[in-house]
């Protein structure tokens, strides 16, 4: 399932996706693979994803 909530958050704060993974220590192409639905990110990758954008856990990770 396609993660529209990280994509969004991260338009939200003109990140790229090579931006954002710059400021988490991964790779684009784990951005995008998050993005995507084809990746499982760990919960310390969530975490710093999260701190990153000012967002929860349930906000950007979380099926409703």
């Amino acid at each position: 399932m396609k993660n529209v909530r990280l994509k969004i958050a991260r338009t939200e704060h003109d990140l790229s996706q090579a931006e954002l993974a710059k400021k988490v220590g991964v790779t684009r192409q784990t951005i995008g693979l998050i993005e995507a639905g084809k990746y499982n990110p760990t919960l310390q990758l969530c975490l710093a994803i999260c701190k990153t954008l000012h967002k929860t856990l349930d906000e950007l990770f979380w099926e409703e």
